[in-house]
């Protein structure tokens, strides 16, 4: 699980957002309410600002709500994999 901070960027999937063309919108973590609840200010397809509260961010193995939401990119997730194993090699968890 990546630990949500403020000022880091997620991608924000607004209600109606789906189908094949369908991009995310670039999201900056304004305030955390706890893991998987935080508010955000984000950039539509346009560049317009905007702002919502209390956003779903969907971990890992979570299910993707029906609803708005925010998750991880790919890039995120994978330096958290590689940060996650190398913390496990240091500590003698892993053996090589």
């Amino acid at each position: 699980m990546i630990k949500p901070t403020v000022g880091r960027v997620v991608w924000y999937w607004p209600d109606g957002a789906g189908g094949p063309e369908a991009q995310p919108y670039a999201a900056i973590i304004a305030y955390v309410w706890s893991d998987r609840l935080i508010n955000i200010g984000y950039f539509d397809q346009d560049g317009e600002h905007d702002n919502e509260i209390s956003v779903v961010l969907v971990q890992e193995g979570d299910p993707r709500p029906a609803s708005r939401f925010c998750e991880w990119m790919p890039y995120q997730m994978g330096q958290a994999a590689k940060t996650e194993a190398l913390q496990a090699q240091l500590s003698g968890d892993v053996k090589s």
